[in-house]
């Protein structure tokens, strides 16, 4: 008796099927809400037809920097030091422009010890999609209170958080990132687009993702539980991603629509539920989170957009092939070059 014949699998427009975007099975936690955003990566990253030997992902030290081995396998990988994936991305961007960069981080790893990295990055305008898997805890230790943790938000022990937290959209925003979101992992509509933005934007894309730890930080009294998420989450908009190479026909109901042109020439659609709001005012983008803040509401979408700044790429005059290609003539000084130096050192 034959089998029957199966179906072959769906392949993007890079002609590569959706198992060619995966990694490793994951080793964290049933039910983390990072395995979730990594699906969400593998499938953004799939339906763009971006191909994974393109993406170089770069990662830290924790729990969310583990995730990178779950998705692209084939992509260029590294894990850097504890806090210091920024320079170590900066470093292979700069060698290599035509890599679309993928960080990784967590809210330990950014917001604590990475924070310096962090500022600096956001500030130069670095060409890199940089996802912050946000828990408010540091899992890989136990679950103590990280940098992200609200006040007044209740440990698994018991323990109440008495410091203010840092509000990693607000700061980016506030540093001058050129794009800068929030989202929640069990939202895979709106993750989805999110990512699938950032990856057509040039230049810092910052996703905070409120990804709850299942282990300690899913408890009644977390703010960053899935419970209190879904039932806090404040959407600033309904968000729609026309892909460049796709024309793709989008009904809204009442409201105003807002369609920012990516670099890339894909468009993103934004239809206001929060009357007025416009995500291309960085202002408007920093008082809206403190009011959210000040209302205990989780704010999501698209928060800011700024496509007519430049990349840290483009302010430092590269040539258009990657350095890292160049032949050794054209990035050696000769001989006579040298000497001339030496001579105007006498």
């Amino acid at each position: 008796m034959t089998a029957p014949p199966t179906s072959a699998p769906r392949r993007n427009r890079a002609g590569l099927a959706i198992q060619d975007y995966r990694g490793l099975k994951s080793t964290l936690c049933a039910g983390c809400g990072h395995n979730a955003i990594s699906e969400r990566i593998v499938e953004a990253l799939f339906d763009l037809g971006v191909p994974p030997e393109r993406v170089a992902k770069f990662s830290g030290i924790g729990c969310s920097s583990k995730s990178p081995a779950y998705f692209l396998s084939r992509a260029h990988s590294l894990n850097a030091l504890h806090g210091r994936m920024p320079s170590v991305a900066t470093g292979a961007l700069l060698a290599n422009r035509t890599l679309l960069g993928l960080g990784v981080s967590g809210d330990g790893d950014t917001a604590s010890i990475g924070i310096g990295q962090f500022v600096h990055m956001v500030r130069r305008n670095l060409p890199l999609v940089y996802v912050v898997e946000d828990n408010g805890v540091y899992g890989l230790t136990k679950g103590q209170f990280s940098a992200t943790a609200d006040v007044g938000s209740r440990h698994k022990s018991g323990e109440v958080n008495r410091l203010p937290p840092i509000d990693l959209c607000a700061l980016a925003i506030q540093l001058g990132a050129t794009f800068v979101a929030r989202s929640f992992s069990g939202d895979k509509k709106q993750l989805q687009a999110v990512l699938k933005a950032a990856v057509s934007h040039r230049g810092t894309a910052v996703l905070d993702v409120v990804s709850p730890c299942v282990t300690f930080n899913d408890h009644e009294g977390s703010t960053k539980s899935y419970a209190y998420v879904k039932e806090h989450d404040d959407p600033l908009q309904e968000l729609s991603f026309v892909p460049a190479h796709e024309e793709i026909s989008v009904e809204y109901g009442p409201g105003e629509v807002v369609e920012i042109t990516l670099h890339d020439g894909s468009r993103l659609r934004l239809r206001k539920l929060d009357e007025g709001y416009d995500p291309r005012d960085r202002g408007a983008a920093v008082r809206r989170l403190l009011d959210a803040r000040a209302g205990e509401e989780v704010l999501t979408g698209v928060l800011f957009v700024d496509t007519a700044a430049e990349s840290f790429v483009e302010r430092q005059g590269l040539v258009d092939q990657p350095l890292a290609l160049l032949p050794e003539e054209a990035v050696r000084p000769p001989r006579a070059a040298l000497e001339e130096v030496m001579e105007s050192l006498r």
